[in-house]
């Protein structure tokens, strides 16, 4: 089952290729070594475990996120719905920021983050329900009820 997780808060970066003869840097997709590839390759080979890293096209926003099953930060092209990890093969829910709601548990007060349009979120912590998305007339009744 799909892990939603947030992405990473980091910049939106392109990925431009380096100057003539220099080399630039990805991490290998079998090994998550850090991999030097020169200007203009399309794919590298790990000397380590001889998985071959397509390289991302010029002009290609990266973003990260952290997997849900094995907590290995991944890297992959923006805009994509999923991602799996190559460690421990975890399909993992790549939501932008914009997707992501916050609330805090109702039992422990714990920092919970849920996908926008969720009707509740279960605390990884204490493992209570929280209801998210309440409608007006559940906000007033709380509010009558607190009066």
């Amino acid at each position: 089952m799909p892990v939603p997780l947030a992405p990473y808060p980091t910049p939106s970066v392109a990925f431009t290729p380096p100057a003539n003869g220099a080399q630039s840097q990805l991490v290998c997709s079998g090994c998550r070594n850090l991999l030097l590839y020169p200007a203009g390759a399309t794919s590298v080979c790990c000397a380590v475990c001889n998985a071959v890293t397509g390289v991302p096209p010029p002009g290609t926003e990266m973003a990260q996120i952290i997997c849900g099953g094995c907590h290995t930060l991944l890297m992959y092209i923006r805009g994509a719905t999923s991602v799996q990890c190559s460690c421990c093969h975890t399909i993992n829910l790549a939501l932008e920021a914009n997707q992501i709601a916050h609330v805090n548990c109702e039992n422990c007060r714990m920092l919970l983050m849920y996908q926008y349009g969720a009707r509740s979120v279960k605390c990884a912590v204490c493992n209570f329900v929280t209801s998210v998305g309440a409608s007006t007339s559940t906000i007033e009744q709380k509010f009558n009820n607190n009066g």
